[in-house]
């Protein structure tokens, strides 16, 4: 047995559902196995946030998770305790550095890792947090813009970098079968022959950038031409963005053709992407995009922006069509385009495996951790 283990640091990782907590079960779980494997001290997990009830043991035995349930001191004590005696610490989150960073001060032989995901790192960050940065071991971005992004924000060397895509969940549901699920046409007032677009996000002012206000544009200025068109939005949304965008869907005349989901659980996931005939986000400022790996892995074709990480995700266009995420027209003819060649469009489930797959992430991970 090495003397030493692996403590991951994170803020979330059961107790929401967004793409940081994705991340972090997802590579809570690979660490797991690598440390089996290799006959290592199990790696052990501390939560900020989490209680440690909300433990999936589908991800990893609930003996290596310890959630604190916001009581900030117990978890600054834990990490700190452990940090010392662990060969490596890895952050799930900019938020931690400093605790990553003052452990390191105390254990100088414990590696420091980073994972970047992607605005929270681009954002203006305070000096101090930029000189912690540098002290880095090792920084994981998902994605080759969020390397770049780095780079140029905060002069860390290149060789500090090791990009760490994000992957498919392992228990993501399997692909259903064409027939789009009754229950759900139902629910949203879909004909089982209308033609449906989709896109998964948040609705708040602060996700604007996602693009769903061009998509509506888009929608107005085509649905002539495809009279059976619906967009699904699906994801949670506040009230006055809900209330923003409803002006805007009376002033395009879209009530028959936008449809808002709102939140959604995990199990209704695949469902709602077979519901798609086409996935659609042209974000300016993502920094991967689980969903484009998500939707391409149920079949669908995937329009995103090329200004962002989104591009890693969609293998730089070979897995699906990237557009300028601020020209409108790029945004409508990209829709025009797959709805008149969907087949051309589809994207094969064995390529988005062969780069997106939690193996090939846990290779990965291996090798970055030694």
């Amino acid at each position: 047995m090495i003397d030493k283990h692996i403590l991951f640091l994170t803020l979330r990782v059961f107790s929401a559902t967004g793409g940081i907590e994705k991340v972090c079960r997802v590579a809570g779980k690979a660490l797991h196995e690598l440390s089996v494997e290799s006959g290592c001290q199990p790696i052990k997990l501390f939560s900020l946030y989490d209680k440690t009830s909300d433990v999936n043991t589908l991800y990893f035995p609930a003996a290596i998770f310890t959630g604190f349930g916001k009581r900030r001191f117990n978890f600054l004590r834990a990490a700190f305790k452990e940090g010392i005696r662990s060969r490596m610490v890895i952050i799930s989150h900019v938020n931690l550095l400093l605790i990553g960073y003052l452990i390191k001060i105390l254990s100088p032989k414990t590696k420091l890792v980073l994972i970047a995901h992607g605005i929270e790192v681009w954002r203006t960050l305070p000096r101090w947090k930029k000189r912690v940065l540098q002290k880095c071991d090792t920084i994981l971005p998902v994605s080759e813009f969020t390397k770049k992004k780095m780079m140029e924000l905060y002069q860390i060397p290149e060789a500090k970098f090791d990009i760490l895509n994000n992957c498919l969940d392992p228990f993501l549901a399997e692909p259903l079968q064409n027939k789009k699920d009754e229950h759900l046409l139902s629910r949203y007032g879909i004909g089982a022959a209308d033609i449906v677009i989709m896109t998964l996000t948040r609705l708040a002012s602060t996700e604007r950038y996602k693009g769903y206000e061009l998509v509506m544009q888009s929608v107005h200025d085509i649905k002539h031409r495809y009279p059976s068109i619906k967009y699904l939005i699906v994801g949670k949304y506040d009230a006055p963005e809900k209330a923003r965008l409803d002006t805007i869907i009376k002033r395009l005349d879209l009530k028959e053709q936008i449809i808002f989901a709102g939140f959604i659980p995990d199990e209704e996931l695949a469902q709602h992407y077979n519901l798609a005939d086409l996935y659609i986000m042209p974000s300016q400022k993502e920094g991967f995009g689980i969903v484009f790996i998500e939707a391409m892995f149920y079949g669908k074709p995937v329009i995103a922006g090329n200004k962002d990480g989104s591009a890693d995700a969609l293998q730089n266009g070979a897995l699906g069509i990237l557009v300028n995420p601020e020209s409108q027209q790029q945004i409508t003819d990209a829709i025009v385009e797959v709805l008149n060649n969907t087949k051309k469009y589809i994207p094969l489930q064995a390529e988005v495996i062969k780069h997106f797959g939690f193996n090939v992430y846990k290779e990965k991970l291996r090798k970055i951790i030694g």
